[in-house]
Parts: structure tokens; C-alpha cells; sequence
């Protein structure tokens, strides 16, 4: 029987093929810091990234339960994030690349699931790989979780990765539908698909080549413990089409203004379904949740000042309403404003 969360195969005797099946030997791909790589080095190591993760490093996490009859779970593949660090390393060395994190912490606000008042750890994973640049993504845990730090982490850098092609071919599963024990462990996990092992990959097979052997079984999958979504073979566009709905959830929320600049900025699009790249729909359903925090923690410290305060702000922004700001960094600087002008009152108080 295979663990809920345990690996496809038996990871503590893996072969040394599997390194050599992830990645070219590293004299054919060392990068030294101060290289400059030519457009053929760089697609070079593109591909390479983008390699999927040997099977016997793949672990698998039960996301949805059935409800009545015999117990059944939905799984999802997932790499932990040292198979992202080693891939890295034996591409470009320990020398090759670095990562920065910062860390925040949200106010608190009420939860849905279960109304309570919580905040959430945000940490942002700067990741740069000398020969291709930087890019970063921000991974997010409520602070309740004991290892609400780490899990933030893990899905900051992983989505940086994945920025790079790194790992990203895990947002196609949905995840697969399987009988579970009593103790809601699957007692068996799926066979990967052709398309997501090294040898499948580099023969030219990708996810949208191969037909879903079991439509009925497939479904749109959460996020898993570190907050990746991943997606599944034809189910990528009913994932796309998940993140879509989200987005065009939030408009309600936002306003049309925060959510036609969000959509503007970061995609360049005035339609969320004109955004057909995952990574990127996840990063533009991010801001616009960011940008949902910051309205709450408006909302909570005008309770405190009242809207005199909004209004000197506002006008010092040479903005007639909040209902004008449509980026996150204008309504960042009228949060910390009304939340200093808060704390200023509690203290003469």
C-alpha cells in the first residue's frame, strides 16, 4: 500500500540513471556567474529546465474526498522543493543561481471556511539564474498553520521555478480519482503519463498530445499543501477555465477600476479569458487577492479614523475617491497611511 503522501516509487533507493535521465552531465551545461549565454546556451538550458522530474521523486497528495459510498480521494503529483534545488544545481552549480525570500505578515481578517479572524504569512522567492535573469513569486499560508512559514516558502520558490519551466508541467494534472484505505491514504497512486518522464518528454510527447483515458475520473484540482495548482493532460483548459472563473470573481470585490488596471498591468488584456498562460492567470488571481487583503484593511482602519482621514489621503494623491486606484503600490501607500493615522489616535486615546 502506498502512502496518502508518499512517493510514486520507493525514493530512498533511487538509481543514479535517475539524475543522468533529469538533466545533461553538468560539463555540457555549467554555468559560471559571470558568463554571458548565447541564445543557443540559453534555449540549451531552457529545455533542460523544463524536463520533467524523474517518476521516483514524484510524491502524491490526496486533495478531494468523495462524500457517501466507498471512500474515494483525487491525487496530485508533486515534486518536493529540493528535487527543484537539485535540478538547479546539477544544470547551473550552487554557484549558478540564488534566491532571496522576504517575508509578511497580512492583518487579520475572517476567513470563510470557517469565519475565523486570521492572518496569513506571505513570502516572496526572488529567484535568479545568472545567464537568464530573475523572476519572483509570492506563496501564502494562514499563520494558524504551525508550518505556515515553511509551506509559504516552499510555494514561493516553486512558482518562481516554475517561471523558468522549471517543474511547470505539473500544472497540467487535474488529479485522478482512487480508492482510499480507512485512514484516507490511496491505496494505490497512478501511473504517470508518458508525456511526464524525462524519456517521454524529450521524445517530443507533451500533455495536450495524449487523450484522457478517464474523463469521468478527472476533475479540477485544488492547490495542494504548498498552494500549487497543478493540471492534468486535456483537463488544462477546464484548470484555465477554473482560474478564469476566480478572476472574474474578483471583480465584484475590486471594483472595475483595481480590477481593469490589474488586468492591464500585469497581463495586458482587458478580458481574463484573453490570458491563456497558467502561471499567469495564477500570478494576476494573486494580485487581485492582494489587492482584496488591502481593501479589507482599509475597511478596518477607517472604523478608526473615519473618512476625513481617507479624504486628506486621497487628495494628497490627487485622487477624487478610492474607487479611482487601480494598482496595488497606490492603495499600499493609503493602507499604511490610514493604518498609521490609526495607530496615531489609539495612542492619544
Amino acid at each position: 500500500m502506498s502512502p496518502a503522501n508518499g512517493h510514486a516509487n520507493d525514493s530512498a533507493n533511487i538509481p543514479t540513471t535517475a539524475v543522468q535521465q533529469i538533466a545533461p552531465p553538468i560539463s555540457d551545461t555549467n554555468i559560471p556567474t559571470a558568463l554571458t549565454l548565447t541564445a543557443t546556451k540559453i534555449k540549451e538550458l531552457i529545455a533542460n529546465l523544463e524536463v520533467p522530474f524523474h517518476p521516483s521523486v514524484i510524491e502524491w497528495r490526496v486533495t478531494n474526498t468523495s462524500k457517501g459510498g466507498s471512500p474515494r480521494g483525487q491525487v496530485m503529483p508533486y515534486a518536493d522543493q529540493r528535487a527543484y534545488t537539485d535540478r538547479l544545481n546539477t544544470l547551473v552549480t550552487p554557484a549558478g543561481w540564488t534566491r532571496r525570500y522576504t517575508i509578511h505578515t497580512s492583518a487579520n481578517f475572517e476567513r470563510s471556511k470557517d469565519q475565523k479572524i486570521v492572518a496569513k504569512v506571505l513570502v516572496t522567492c526572488e529567484l535568479t539564474i545568472f545567464g537568464l535573469g530573475s523572476h519572483s513569486a509570492t506563496g501564502e499560508e494562514w499563520a494558524d498553520d504551525d508550518n505556515a512559514a515553511t509551506a509559504a516558502e516552499a510555494q514561493s520558490f516553486k512558482r518562481a521555478c516554475s517561471c523558468f519551466g522549471l517543474g511547470r508541467y505539473l500544472y497540467y494534472f487535474t488529479g485522478t480519482w482512487v480508492d482510499l484505505d480507512d485512514r484516507k491514504r490511496p491505496k494505490t497512486v497512478p501511473k504517470l503519463d508518458n508525456w511526464a518522464t524525462p524519456e517521454g518528454w524529450r521524445r517530443g510527447l507533451r500533455p495536450h498530445a495524449e487523450e484522457d483515458s478517464q474523463p469521468a475520473e478527472r476533475t479540477t484540482a485544488g492547490t495542494d499543501g504548498h498552494g500549487d495548482g497543478h493540471r492534468n493532460g486535456n483537463g488544462a483548459g477546464d484548470q484555465g477555465a477554473s482560474l478564469v472563473r476566480e478572476i472574474e470573481q474578483m471583480e465584484r470585490a475590486l471594483g472595475k477600476r483595481m480590477y481593469r488596471g490589474l488586468l492591464k498591468t500585469l497581463a495586458r488584456v482587458w478580458n481574463p479569458k484573453d490570458v491563456q498562460d497558467p502561471a499567469l492567470q495564477q500570478k494576476v488571481l494573486a494580485h487581485m487577492q492582494a489587492a482584496e487583503r488591502g481593501f479589507r484593511r482599509l475597511g478596518a482602519a477607517l472604523e478608526s479614523v473615519g473618512p476625513e482621514a481617507l479624504t486628506q489621503i486621497l487628495r494628497s494623491l490627487k485622487l477624487q475617491s478610492i474607487d479611482r486606484v487601480d494598482n496595488l503600490q497606490t492603495l499600499r501607500e493609503i493602507v499604511l497611511a490610514l493604518e498609521t493615522a490609526a495607530e496615531g489616535r489609539a495612542v492619544k486615546q
